[in-house]
Order: structure tokens, then C-alpha cells, then sequence
């Protein structure tokens, strides 16, 4: 029976993008495996989530590498470019052909690190490719940088598997559901970033739609741990629009949800992102969302979504105003949004894993 080993150690930090895919992708190749029982597989997750996908699977804790150095696996996918890889001389003997998910090589754009670091960086990886029997990318945009900055050999296969969308939890819609941050809000209107506050995000850029919107807030929510986020605050405060901030750091995923559903629009003016897992889920609710048009968000946002080409103030407000008169304006806007968002999903991805990995065993 071939043993198929999945790197799910990244559940560590759930409520990341990383976190989600970890969850939803593994409990989906779980309901599609093969029926007849052809394949074995076991997860490694981190310390608490053992169990986690039903005890039909088995499972390998954080630490799981020392541990298994000895056991013969026939493919191990790793879920994203940082995963450990397996012993390249196993105990057992017996090398696994390894699947390796890229979902972005975002490091090459950040202006923080230097150019010693950035080609440090891009040799690790491409040891990890040479390694890998099948590379997988989550957009058409990250695969053309991963041809573009490292070597496959020419037998090696570079597929495009799509994200998937994550659906929403049934609670979120519980009319007594109510955000932790509910009172600050209160009943007025607000726009919504999700995400990292970091500064490839670009947060700032959307302080002056404050100035030109008063009666609305910005929730910016996520992780606000960076320097970033205080840079955020003081320019907020500089431009005086500090009372229509609201930054409400991490978030769980029934507060993620109840924002999407009661924001006005969805704000994301990133610049780099290998898929951008935010957009598909507002989308999903058919709401307006607006992005920078760099890196993978054109290709994921589609026709549906409005772009901003620049982040000059009053050409990303005027664009804006544009994008959600046009949205009121059109009443299908919001079916074709969620139609958009729909073109993902975990089931289109496990499928297309499963056959990669009757691929590599067959």
C-alpha cells in the first residue's frame, strides 16, 4: 500500500493563510481519497492537533522528523516552500518522491532585505526543487516567477493548483453574534482590510479614503505585531483620521467572517501576493473588493474586482467612488462576484493533488 505523507505542521498558527490551507486542503484530501483503502496516509502536524482529521489517518507530532527518519514514505508533499524535507539519505532506504508546494517568493521584493540575503534565500529553495519530483504553484503569476528565478529540470513537472475557498462558518450568521470590538464600531459604516500588517501590505496607502469618506472607519485586522502597524497609527493621527482607525490585531475565523459580511466594501491594495486567499473570500459574499494590480491579484480578482494602478491619493478616491457607484448601479454585480470567488475551491485542488500523487505512484 503506498504511504503518502502530507506536511501540515503550519495548523501551528490557524488563523494564518498558511493555517487555513493546511486545514482545509488536508480535510478535503481526506474525503477524496481512494476508496478502496490503496493509500495510507499520515500527517504531521504540531503539538495539540494530533486527531485533528478523524481518526482515519495517522498522524506525526512536531518533532515528527527525527522520529521517522527510519520509515518509508513513497511520496511526501510539503505544503509550502519553508516545509522541512525529508531525510535526502532515509534510514529505511527507501527515498519518497516529494511534491513541493510554492506559494510565493515574496522575499525578492522586500526592500528590508539585502541582495546576499535574497540569493541565500533563492538557493535554499532551489535545493528543495532539485529534491522534488513534482512543483506545484498556487497562481499562474507564482509559477511564472518560479521559471523565471530558479532552474527545473527538464523532466520536472511545474503545475498550477489554485487555492481554494474557505467557506464560512455557520454561527457568523447568528443574528447575537457580535466581534469583540463590537462597541468600538458600534452602527457606523466601515471598510475592511485583512491581513499581516506589514508594510508589503500597504496599509497606509487607504488613510486618505478616511478624509474623503468621515462618516466610515477602517477596520485594518490581523496581525499588528510589526512596527508597521505603528507607523499606520501615527500617520493616521498626522493626517487626523485617528478616531476612524480601528487596528484590532488577530482575529478568530467567526470574526473574520462577521466583518466580510457587514463591511461596505473590501480594501487590498497588497504588493506581493502569490494567490491572496482575503479577496476570494470577500468576494464570496459579494462585496465590492478593490486592489493594487500587482503580483497575482489580476489574475485573481478577474474582471470582477476594481484596481488601483497607483497609490497617488485622489486617483485611488476617485477610483473608489467610481467602483462603488458602479457597484450599486449594477444589481448581478454581486452574483457575478460571488461567481468569481467560486472558481476556487479545496475540492478542484484535492483533485488535482490526488492525481499528481497516483501520478508519481503509478
Amino acid at each position: 500500500m503506498p504511504a503518502l505523507f502530507i506536511d501540515t505542521e503550519r495548523l501551528r498558527d490557524l488563523n494564518s493563510g498558511l493555517g487555513q490551507v493546511c486545514l482545509h486542503l488536508g480535510s478535503e484530501l481526506i474525503r477524496q481519497q481512494p476508496a478502496d483503502g490503496s493509500f495510507r496516509l499520515t500527517f504531521g502536524v504540531p503539538k495539540g492537533q494530533t486527531g485533528l482529521f478523524g481518526d482515519q489517518v495517522s498522524y506525526h507530532t512536531t518533532g515528527w522528523v527525527d522520529r521517522i527518519v527510519s520509515k518509508p514514505y513513497d511520496v511526501w508533499h510539503a505544503l509550502h516552500q519553508d516545509a522541512h524535507l525529508p531525510p535526502a539519505n532515509p534510514l529505511s532506504g527507501k527515498k519518497a518522491k516529494i511534491v513541493l508546494t510554492v506559494h510565493d517568493l515574496n522575499f525578492l521584493d522586500r526592500p528590508d532585505y539585502s541582495d546576499a540575503k535574497k540569493r541565500r534565500k533563492l538557493a535554499q529553495l532551489q535545493q528543495k526543487i532539485n529534491r522534488a519530483a513534482v512543483v506545484t504553484a498556487i497562481s499562474e503569476y507564482t509559477a511564472g516567477v518560479v521559471r523565471q528565478h530558479l532552474t527545473l529540470r527538464p523532466d520536472q513537472r511545474l503545475k498550477v493548483i489554485y487555492n481554494g475557498l474557505n467557506q464560512r462558518p455557520a454561527n457568523t450568521s447568528a443574528p447575537d453574534f457580535s466581534p469583540p470590538f463590537g462597541e468600538q464600531l458600534g452602527n457606523t459604516p466601515f471598510f475592511l482590510f485583512l491581513g499581516v500588517v506589514h508594510p508589503k501590505k500597504n496599509c497606509h496607502v487607504l488613510l486618505p479614503l478616511l478624509q474623503a469618506f468621515p462618516d466610515y472607519k477602517l477596520v485594518i485586522a490581523g496581525d499588528d505585531s510589526h512596527d508597521y502597524a505603528q507607523h499606520i497609527r501615527e500617520q493616521a493621527q498626522k493626517i487626523g483620521v485617528a478616531g476612524q482607525l480601528l487596528m484590532t490585531g488577530p482575529i478568530s475565523e467567526d470574526t473574520k467572517w462577521w466583518l466580510y459580511e457587514h463591511c461596505e466594501a473590501f480594501l487590498f491594495p497588497s504588493l506581493t501576493e502569490g494567490f491572496g486567499l482575503p479577496v476570494i473570500e470577500a468576494m464570496s459574499l459579494g462585496k465590492p473588493v478593490f486592489l493594487s494590480n500587482r503580483t497575482s491579484l489580476p489574475e485573481i480578482g478577474g474582471f470582477e474586482a476594481v484596481f488601483w494602478e497607483n497609490f497617488e491619493p485622489d486617483y485611488m478616491v476617485e477610483t473608489f467612488r467610481q467602483g462603488m457607484m458602479a457597484y450599486y448601479d449594477d444589481t448581478l454585480k454581486a452574483d457575478r462576484l460571488r461567481w468569481q470567488a467560486k472558481r476556487f475551491s479545496w475540492e478542484k485542488a484535492a483533485r488535482a493533488y490526488w492525481e499528481v500523487y497516483k501520478g508519481l505512484i503509478g
